[in-house]
């Protein structure tokens, strides 16, 4: 409790203007925790169903749209009147979501069919499928809005997606399983965490090829880039693996949460938000001191499996 304090003494100091939110999954209790990054509380518990698991907000902060795997529908969450707004029916098994720059459409994974499903979101319909490899997860979208890379988990692969023609422009072999996958701020390197090989595949995009590896913990979730350094979920570890973008050599292991999944860093850089399934709790590392310094108590089994905070 002291240490919450503390954070929240110091984020009051630095003088955020607008205060940063988690809408964090809780697949075991149902529901979505939002809690506030400022006060380093929860401020809200949205009833949701079907045992949720990925989650994407909105870049302008109005949504949050959350899969429901078990339901085969996405969620729409208003994030400032907490409550659910829509269900679209998606079918299939929805679990990695992402949301175009420029909010127009939202992509979802389709578990089993090897294929994601566009989401036109305010028709609150899928409009169109595009082919992938075997059990896409992890969804990210480039910052211009021009590429989608989904994390086919079953074909130990990275597939990349042009949103334009929505076809599959390459298949990039990556290692054992990838899950998570995240996207620079350039647009220009790719990280899926490969939770079968226990290590982390970095992706030049221009080039569509592997360029490096990196070996982190077991059962590599997700990653989060700040501060020129990636940061790991570890769920059998229990740690957060860091390590420098730049030379790709591994900086330290901190230790989190039981079974941490879902991580994102925040838009200053200066903090990673972990979710930790089997703590029920939420992380906060400090990005300089590479140290957990806070801790938030959610719901039931949280994955935050996406781009899950609302900035």
């Amino acid at each position: 409790m002291l240490r919450a304090v503390v954070l929240a003494a110091a984020l009051a100091v630095t003088g955020a203007a607008r205060a940063e939110e988690a809408f964090v999954t809780n697949q075991l209790s149902d529901d979505l925790t939002v809690v506030d990054l400022a006060t380093v509380k929860p401020v809200a518990t949205i009833a949701i169903g079907g045992k949720p698991a990925g989650v994407a907000v909105s870049a302008d902060g109005r949504f949050a749209y959350v899969t429901s795997p078990d339901s085969k529908s996405v969620s729409v969450v208003d994030a400032a009147a907490r409550q659910v707004v829509g269900i679209i029916e998606v079918g299939g098994g929805p679990l990695g979501i992402a949301v175009a720059p420029d909010g127009r459409l939202v992509y979802v994974a389709d578990w089993y069919a090897q294929a994601i499903r566009v989401v036109d979101p305010v028709a609150r319909q899928v409009i169109a499928s595009i082919a992938v490899g075997a059990s896409p997860s992890g969804l990210a979208v480039t910052p211009d809005g021009r590429l989608l890379l989904s994390a086919d988990r079953d074909d130990d692969s990275v597939s990349v997606i042009d949103t334009a023609t929505r076809e599959r422009r390459a298949s990039i072999k990556v290692g054992a399983r990838p899950f998570g996958v995240s996207i620079d701020a350039d647009g220009k390197r790719a990280y899926a965490a490969n939770v079968g090989s226990n290590d982390v595949s970095v992706i030049d995009l221009a080039g569509a090829r592997e360029i490096g590896r990196v070996k982190v913990g077991l059962r590599p979730y997700a990653v989060a880039l700040a501060q020129g350094r990636g940061f790991v979920t570890d769920q059998y570890d229990g740690t957060v693996s860091v390590f420098d973008l730049a030379t790709l050599e591994p900086l330290k292991r901190i230790t989190v949460g039981d079974y941490p999944e879902g991580i994102m860093a925040t838009v200053d850089g200066q903090r990673i938000i972990v979710a930790n399934w089997e703590s029920n709790t939420l992380s906060i590392i400090d990005v300089s001191e590479l140290k957990v310094v806070g801790e938030v108590k959610v719901g039931d089994g949280p994955r935050a499996f996406g781009a899950f905070l609302r900035r």
